[in-house]
């Protein structure tokens, strides 16, 4: 069976949000991506005829199933989302389809990033908007270096593995 590989994420692919934002002190970010993004991925590595999802219920959770073509058998992978604090229902389908989109590789490498910390003065609101300025990826496919700034702004955050 053949492997599949998608590529890592870009900078324009990766988007980051406040994950905790404590007054007086800063806050730190979460790198993600959204749905379109695997979408995207999906068509353009797969091709849109050889991949599908669709959605179920279990359990009172929302479920969505990614099934992939490969050579002529479909591969399906599962996991479900959680609600979103905007708009609940399309926040836990896009949810349940990037984490099944994980588990066939896609944004894997997100998992790798360093604890990425703001401190105070570098932070006007809990409702800054950043973007990854650069990224680095090693042979293990692991960020090895990381830069972050505001939208429109100064650099926030810039980070190197050692080793």
């Amino acid at each position: 069976m053949k492997k599949i590989e998608f590529p890592l994420l870009t900078e324009s692919q990766i988007d980051v949000r406040i994950s905790t934002f404590k007054e007086g002190k800063g806050g730190s970010l979460l790198l993600y991506k959204d749905a379109r993004c695997d979408a995207n991925i999906l068509d353009n590595v797969i091709l849109p005829e050889n991949w599908q999802c669709k959605f179920y219920e279990c359990k009172g959770n929302l479920f969505c199933s990614v099934g992939i073509r490969i050579e002529d058998e479909w591969i399906w992978k599962d996991d479900c989302g959680s609600e979103s604090n905007v708009e609940k229902e399309k926040g836990e389908a896009s949810d349940s389809f990037k984490r099944a989109c994980f588990k066939w590789g896609l944004g894997r490498e997100l998992y790798t990033s360093p604890f990425i910390w703001i401190p105070a003065e570098k932070l006007e609101s809990k409702f800054d908007k950043f973007e990854v300025e650069k990224i680095v990826y090693n042979e293990n496919k692991q960020i090895s270096a990381l830069s972050i700034k505001k939208v429109n702004g100064s650099r926030v955050f810039v980070w190197q593995r050692k080793g």
